[in-house]
């Protein structure tokens, strides 16, 4: 079935199959480590609380029959087995079905993790996962050739994905359009990395030779995708380039590996075979021996495509409009959406450093800082390099700093179980500095961070100097917690 059957793409399959199944690895793992303090049983923002309040049809989720801490483990350790297996390629030497299958269990289960998830879920590369795994589900086993509909979807995601993450820098904030943004984005970024710093203090002609090549990425290279072949494999393999740049320069959680994963689909087994120096080798010899795919196959294959092309209208619509919506689901299973990162740039970088004493009088008393494993702390600490792990607490004290009162829903409980020493929550920390042990008071406050110039650096051994910027919130204990104080 020539029309139907993408014999040249078997690489790109076992890609994009392997890889998304290893992200889905990663997520579920962060599902089983920081999903209960954050939001079980007695979480920040508990999931039986947020099942009362919004109804099923709006979010749909298998935790609204049932919510609990127990329920999560199984489902998170199903997710594992099932995406391992996945990246062993066990599912794929069977039947189309079967593959299909387990990324079809995959997808329900992340889908329900990620709409009960609330704030704690709310990053574009949660729809991104959900996406890429409802699609790769039919690219059949190795006992067919992969569909060309459902490549072509895939090579619309990354379209979407690129493009999208263009047209909001270009529309938005000006220092994308005269290409300053990068004065200011490596050192205000919301998690940077280990070489993040010396990004920062390259020379700016050099930033905005940065910028200008990221808009070519994002604004023109994704147009190739259009001509499969090595026009495509050329656009893809600048695609992954660039999201390598990304993945040196900060942690983005799977964003950026996940994209490089969806890339390759793109390039061509003539391209693979060109690349690792086997010209002349048919790197599709064994598609061409591969069966006519069975007829149930190719019917679910060819409406779940046309189910994608009708959802496609709004992303399309949203990519083409002066007021271009930045990482929207268009429908409560995340399928077909639009995308984008970074339309604003955040000039200053402010920091919420979280203090805690044992002292009784909070007015006379002596402080102590909670570490944090991910975000600015401690001003002599080299940033760790976490992505395409997610730190999402850490993630969130980002968001906080930029004064979105909405986040205080869960800072506050946060600052109440540091008051309780919960060890859940504590286990989501780089550093108790009380041991385990309940302080009396704790309380927030506000520093301006900013990169230390190589003369600071030889003189401190400080990578960032900070500046005290006053009390977020000032000293509270549960009794004030309680009263709403």
């Amino acid at each position: 079935m020539e029309w139907f059957d993408a014999e040249r793409y078997t690489i790109a399959r076992e890609i994009a199959q392997r890889g998304v199944a290893a992200v889905y690895v990663l997520a579920f793992v962060t599902v089983l480590r920081q999903f209960r303090p954050l939001l079980g049983e007695r979480g920040l923002l508990p999931v039986p609380s947020f099942t009362e309040r919004v109804p099923w049809r709006a979010s749909p989720s298998l935790f609204f029959a049932r919510y609990s801490d127990r329920l999560l483990v199984a489902v998170g350790w199903t997710g594992v087995v099932v995406a391992a297996a996945l990246v062993a390629g066990l599912p794929q030497q069977g039947p189309p079905w079967l593959p299909l299958l387990a990324f079809g269990v995959l997808w329900v289960l992340y889908l329900s993790v990620v709409n009960v998830g609330q704030t704690f879920y709310g990053f574009g590369w949660e729809s991104l996962l959900l996406e890429a795994g409802f699609l790769v589900a039919f690219l059949g086993s190795d006992a067919v050739a992969p569909p060309w509909t459902v490549l072509a979807l895939l090579w619309w995601l990354v379209f979407r994905l690129e493009l999208g993450a263009g047209l909001i820098k270009w529309r938005g904030d000006p220092a994308w359009r005269d290409l300053t943004a990068l004065y200011y984005h490596h050192e205000t970024q919301p998690m940077p990395g280990p070489a993040s710093r010396l990004f920062h203090l390259l020379p700016r002609p050099l930033h905005r030779v940065e910028v200008a090549a990221n808009h070519v990425a994002q604004l023109v290279v994704p147009f190739g995708l259009l001509v499969p072949g090595p026009v495509a494999s050329t656009a893809a393999a600048i695609m992954v380039v660039t999201q390598l740049w990304l993945v040196l320069s900060g942690n983005f959680a799977w964003l950026n590996w996940l994209t490089i994963v969806l890339a390759a689909s793109a390039v061509d087994d003539g391209s693979w075979a060109a690349v690792l120096g086997l010209v002349g080798v048919d790197a599709a010899a064994a598609a061409s021996a591969a069966a006519d795919p069975p007829a149930w196959f190719v019917v679910v294959v060819l409406a779940v495509s046309a189910l994608c092309v009708v959802l496609s209208y709004w992303p399309a619509r949203n990519l083409v409009s002066r007021h271009q919506r930045m990482n929207a689901s268009f429908n409560p299973f995340h399928l077909v959406n639009a995308y984008g990162a970074f339309g604003t740039i955040t000039r200053r970088r402010t920091e919420v450093v979280v203090e805690g004493t044992r002292d009784a009088d909070p007015e006379d008393a002596t402080w102590a800082e909670y570490g944090f494993r991910g975000k600015p702390g401690d001003v002599r600490r080299l940033p760790r390099q976490y992505a395409p792990y997610h730190l999402r607490l850490d993630w969130l004290m980002w968001f906080l700093a930029l004064g979105s009162s909405a986040q205080l829903r869960w800072f506050v409980p946060f600052l109440a179980k540091l008051l309780e020493a919960d060890r859940p929550t504590l286990r989501l920390l780089a550093d108790d500095p009380f041991g385990g042990e309940r302080p009396r008071w704790v309380r927030a406050r506000l520093y301006r961070y900013r990169f230390a110039t190589p003369a600071e650096h030889r003189a401190t051994g400080d990578r960032w100097v900070r500046e005290d910027q006053g009390l977020m919130i000032d000293a509270v204990d549960l009794r004030r917690l309680a009263r709403g104080g």
